[in-house]
């Protein structure tokens, strides 16, 4: 009976632990990352990537820059960059006359580059 018992704990252990390694695969967290310099009037705030490197993630916060200012200027408008989607968020209760914040996602694919950025009018 006892022969039985250690191979069966043996083998109970090791699905437990391919349980728990399974359990991690495909969530992996937002990494935080410093922020692009910002090439106009105004601040990237922060940034975080997903599925892709923080480096990646600062060329794509300077490319979206770039298509809004060509889209309508300082503010512009851009829902497309570098193969990324992205949408956009200026909620008006942190809008001036002289400023804005607003909040950008971009995906492509399982990749997503969040970050914030205050714009100076």
């Amino acid at each position: 009976m006892r022969l039985i018992t250690l191979p069966l704990a043996l083998v109970a252990a090791v699905a437990a632990l391919a349980i728990v390694a399974l359990a991690g695969v495909g969530t992996a967290a937002a990494k935080s990352c410093s922020a692009a310099k910002y090439p106009g009037d105004g601040y990237f705030t922060s940034l975080s990537v997903n599925g892709t490197s923080c480096s990646r993630g600062r060329e794509i916060q300077r490319s979206h820059y770039r298509c809004r200012v060509r889209n309508g200027g300082r503010d512009g408008r851009c829902r497309r960059t570098s193969g990324y989607r992205c949408t956009e968020s200026r909620p008006r209760s942190q809008r001036t006359p002289s400023e804005y914040n607003a909040t950008v996602r971009c995906t492509r694919g399982s990749a997503t580059i969040r970050w914030t950025y205050q714009q100076n009018l």
